[in-house]
């Protein structure tokens, strides 16, 4: 019988060899080596993290955090490097979930799936 964690580190590699990671690093790399894009893309996750830590917290986000933010990200947009960056996250991300979805497979099949509420 296969070990889960054989799997999973078979599952691990297959992420890093897929055209989806090569991209994702690929674009991480041209933000992380232009200076100006590397600065505003940090200054994008401090926001997002900074924003992430007080709803966690339970702390009222004001109107001013979220205008920051919302121009924050409509600058980090604006920058090719780092739009694509995001784009290829997306992907990644898109792929990753799938994967979710397929080895959570037998715990849903177990439980059955919650009931669609009914109109």
């Amino acid at each position: 019988m296969p070990n889960i964690y054989d799997s999973a580190y078979d599952l691990e590699k297959a992420i890093r060899e897929s055209e989806e990671f090569k991209d994702l690093k690929n674009a991480y790399d041209a933000v992380m080596n232009d200076p100006t894009a590397k600065q505003m893309f940090e200054n994008f996750r401090d926001t997002q993290m900074a924003l992430q830590e007080k709803q966690m917290q339970g702390q009222e986000i004001t109107e001013e955090e979220v205008e920051k933010a919302r121009q924050v990200v409509e600058l980090v947009q604006q920058h090719e490097e780092i739009s694509k960056l995001m784009e290829q996250e997306q992907r990644l991300n898109l792929v990753i979930n799938d994967v979710s979805r397929i080895i959570t497979k037998p715990l849903e099949e177990l439980y059955g799936m919650p009931e669609e509420p009914t109109e």
